[in-house]
Parts: C-alpha cells; structure tokens; sequence
C-alpha cells in the first residue's frame, strides 16, 4: 500500500525544473543518497535528441542540457 501512495504522490507533485548538471547518473545517485528524488529533474528523451543535432550541426559548439532545454522552450516545446 505505501508503494501505492508514493507512486500516486510522485505523479501528482510539480516537479523541479532546475538542471544543475550535465551529469544525470550521477544526479540521480546524489539525489538517491540524499533523499532528494522529489526534487530531481531528469530531462525528457528529446532534449538528449535535440542536443546531439544541434551539436553535429554547430560543430564544435557544445550545448548544455539546461541550454538545450531552454531553446527548446522558446519554441514551444512542452514536456
């Protein structure tokens, strides 16, 4: 039952939208060992898609997760 509650309220709370890192595992991992999930933000699949396009075409320039997130926003991208 408590696995229940917990699935509900980790599918009904607002979650973070901050990305302090590129490194996502281990963000994770801290997040793990701090008790932090609820506050955790793991980029949709697409940003990783859009990231790696946006690089092979503005080859050398590197883009950031947040960066690319944020681009992906100003043109209406919702997750």
């Amino acid at each position: 039952m408590a696995r229940k509650n917990c699935r509900k309220r980790l599918t009904l709370t607002k979650k973070s939208v901050k990305l302090y890192t590129d490194d996502v595992l281990s963000a994770f991992y801290e997040a793990i060992r701090t008790n932090t999930l609820d506050c955790l933000h793991v980029p949709h699949s697409d940003v990783f898609y859009v990231r790696k396009a946006l690089e092979i075409k503005f080859s050398p320039r590197k883009f950031t997760l947040k960066e690319t997130e944020d681009y992906m926003k100003l043109e209406g991208w919702t997750d």
